[in-house]
């Protein structure tokens, strides 16, 4: 079956930049939750200083547990995800992409970086347009990130060489179906090509 006819939705005036679970975890390719994703942290730095040149607002996320009772069936169904309590390196932003004072920790619980979290009122207080979204994975965080943020009434760009996965099969399949419904896919050029 072909895919729906869609449009580009492109970006805004004031896109804001969310490097999706960019955390030790997933960036170690020796932790059981991550990859070997040098070559995404690079476009990722990339992205990240053409925004902060610009003055764009960005977002940073991480997977973090204070307590048994958080996120119960999804810690149950993934248990590698235990790894990611209040104070363990793994849930540190990798050293490579620092936030920066002026630049936000969104700390959830779940796949989405909406879900539970106040992204969606700070994205409203910096008004922001339209979201860029990066990091790990395609296949999990940032595609319900992704989703999400067009159900929350935002235009979507997925950065097809700033997002990674475990499977390079999910990553390819995810890319596909996230520019035929939900996002459109651009390579870090064409974004950076695109920025006000």
């Amino acid at each position: 079956m072909p895919d729906l006819q869609r449009k580009n939705q492109n970006l805004g005036v004031k896109p804001a930049l969310i490097l999706v679970d960019m955390i030790r975890a997933f960036t170690d390719p020796d932790c059981p939750l991550g990859c070997s994703c040098d070559d995404v942290v690079a476009v990722n730095i990339q992205l990240l200083n053409e925004f902060r040149e610009r003055r764009l607002p960005i977002f940073f996320t991480t997977v973090v547990y204070s307590d048994a009772s958080q996120a119960v069936v999804f810690r149950n169904r993934l248990p590698a995800l235990n790894l990611l309590e209040v104070g363990s390196p793994l849930v540190e932003i990798d050293p490579r992409l620092l936030p920066l004072e002026n630049e936000l920790l969104i700390e959830k619980h779940y796949a989405s970086s909406f879900f539970d979290t106040d992204l969606y009122e700070q994205l409203n207080a910096c008004e922001v347009d339209s979201l860029v979204v990066t990091g790990l994975t395609t296949s999990g965080c940032v595609r319900a990130t992704a989703v999400d943020a067009l159900q929350n009434d935002f235009p979507v760009v997925v950065v097809s060489d700033a997002v990674g996965d475990r499977n390079q099969e999910a990553h390819i399949a995810n890319l596909h179906d996230l520019n035929a419904k939900y996002a459109d896919v651009m390579t870090s050029d064409q974004v950076l090509y695109l920025l006000p």
